[in-house]
């Protein structure tokens, strides 16, 4: 991605913005919260499917604890992440349900997992492409030599609406962006063509952006205020083609062992933002026909 992702000098960009150029309710926690508990799509049974895809190491599985914990209002690591970078840690595809008061209750929207796509060793966009669709079944092994075939037992012939993807959200280490490698900017690339095919709404999210940026680090809530922060999401935005409004910076959950109210009102931004797109995607192919 070249020298124009390079470290700032600090004595040449002053690191804060007079106003947020974005605004989110930091002192409404509970609301939010409720609302999200009281989500339910219009029609009975219906499930919101959320892909998450990226580059490995960037914090999907991450995102995926810290949403539970959130909802669960305490610590959560259902889903298995590595901290140490040494390929993708995600192997199999997974759905994660997140549990509600009972243990027969569950949110009806659901976040299904893969196997990063790093170079020539990560999961293939034709893989991606057959979960976008449906086609891929919990469990599949991910083999970087080969797609997923029609012939194989995880291939799913008939796709229900529950089964395809409503959202697919690419999610972005803040931190190393700058590492990423063409081949992996041009996967990136490729999937966004097919699920804009598909008529899937697509958002990115940041991860480990107080690690790239001192001044959020020091307080959560400057993140609108960084100017280092918005203009590494404008330069995603550019390369990718992913539209300012569809970024969202958050911090996961990965040293804490409480949670944090900073910290859940990003991350219930951000999900209230993925949920609201994957209903309109959910109605508009009701309205088509097509779900």
């Amino acid at each position: 991605m070249g020298n124009k992702h390079s470290k700032r000098d600090a004595s040449i960009i002053p690191p804060f913005l007079s106003e947020p150029w974005r605004t989110i309710n930091w002192g409404d926690k509970q609301s939010a919260l409720q609302n999200m508990k009281n989500y339910k799509p219009h029609d009975e049974g219906q499930q919101l499917r959320i892909l998450l895809h990226g580059p490995a190491g960037a914090g999907k599985s991450s995102f995926i604890n810290s949403v539970q914990s959130l909802l669960h209002g305490r610590m959560y690591t259902l889903a298995l992440a590595d901290n140490i970078f040494h390929g993708s840690f995600t192997r199999k595809y997974t759905t994660y349900k997140i549990q509600k008061e009972s243990p027969q209750s569950f949110y009806p929207f659901v976040f299904s997992d893969i196997m990063g796509l790093d170079s020539n060793k990560g999961v293939k966009v034709e893989d991606i492409n057959l979960a976008l669709k449906g086609h891929m079944k919990d469990g599949y092994r991910f083999k970087p030599e080969s797609p997923l075939s029609e012939g194989d037992q995880f291939y799913n012939k008939y796709p229900t609406a529950n089964d395809k993807v409503h959202v697919l959200a690419c999610v972005i280490n803040a931190n190393t962006m700058s590492q990423m490698t063409d081949l992996t900017i041009e996967k990136i690339r490729n999937v966004r063509l097919e699920a804009s095919h598909l008529g899937i709404p697509q958002v990115a999210i940041l991860t480990r952006i107080d690690e790239a940026c001192p001044e959020i680090k020091q307080d959560l809530k400057n993140v609108y205020r960084s100017k280092f922060l918005k203009e590494k999401m404008e330069q995603f935005s550019a390369e990718v083609g992913i539209p300012m409004n569809c970024i969202f910076p958050v911090k996961n959950y990965h040293e804490e062992i409480n949670l944090n109210n900073d910290v859940d009102s990003l991350l219930l931004s951000t999900l209230t933002n993925i949920i609201n797109f994957g209903e309109d995607c959910i109605n508009f192919k009701k309205s088509q026909s097509e779900c």
